[in-house]
């Protein structure tokens, strides 16, 4: 942790339309919060990514607050970092969305209550933290995941659960997966290479500037390592940055951003 954030800054209140919609009074109960704490308190209600861009980069002194899911959270950290504004002030969270799309904030320490949330907003501990950045300009806050199994097709689709289901079975029943054929490297040290299958990546970038880097094979132990960039080579695989499916892509590199940003938490 870091210095405690300054009660009584200005604030930027950037409220997400998905929070509006789902619920309309924690979003009242955090505003009127905030608004006590503030010494003065502007809010956003942007309906576009173009409308959001527009009011952090005029937002001046202003601290961005952001009311919404981790959706909202990880587009202002983007869009902040494309402007080179990352680093100039801390950011604060009140989560508000479905209970499955808050899982990042709570990971990183927000509560998840609307009035401990907004307090901490206002009062709370700065926290300096990492993230991981690939060279197409992608951000992960949270965790890189790289499963066994890609995401389930849409409920109803039977030939393709059928389909999966044989697969399965051929290949040893639920507990089995045939895994992917990828190569892993964590500072230049091969960790895994496409000659056997691997069940099984994760990247964390927590604090301190290295990656927990983790990697299941199909066969043999887990390797655990920590490394300040990891490269993942492979014919067309997808991955999870944060909560996101992304790709696929043949290669990608990501690399450690030592305290690239900052939020709020409790004290």
């Amino acid at each position: 942790m870091s210095a405690q954030a300054s009660a009584g800054l200005p604030l930027l209140v950037v409220i997400d339309p998905a929070a509006r919609t789902l619920d309309g009074e924690s979003v009242r109960i955090a505003k009127d919060v905030l608004r006590a704490g503030a010494s003065s308190l502007k809010v956003c209600l942007p309906d576009s990514g173009e409308e959001l861009r527009r009011a952090l980069v005029h937002r001046g002194r202003r601290r961005p607050v952001v009311i919404g899911d981790d959706h909202a959270l990880l587009r202002t950290v983007r869009l902040l970092h494309l402007e080179g504004a990352l680093g100039e002030a801390a950011l604060s969270m009140v989560p508000v969305g479905q209970r499955s799309e808050l899982a990042l904030s709570r990971r990183l320490g927000v509560p998840a209550s609307t009035v401990a949330a907004a307090r901490a907003a206002l009062d709370g501990a700065v926290r300096d933290l990492d993230l991981l950045l690939d060279e197409s300009g992608g951000i992960v806050l949270g965790t890189l995941r790289i499963p066994s199994w890609p995401a389930p097709p849409p409920r109803g689709n039977w030939l393709e659960r059928g389909a999966r289901s044989l697969l399965r079975t051929l290949t040893g029943g639920p507990g089995q997966s045939p895994g992917h054929r990828l190569r892993v490297e964590a500072d230049g040290v091969l960790l895994a290479d496409l000659d056997r299958p691997v069940h099984e990546v994760s990247v964390r970038s927590p604090t301190g500037g290295l990656a927990d880097v983790y990697v299941q094979q199909t066969s043999g132990r887990p390797l655990r390592v920590r490394a300040q960039a990891v490269t993942i080579s492979g014919r067309d695989f997808r991955y999870h940055a944060d909560e996101s499916l992304t790709g696929p892509v043949r290669t990608r590199t990501w690399t450690v951003q030592a305290d690239a940003w900052r939020l709020t938490v409790p004290r």
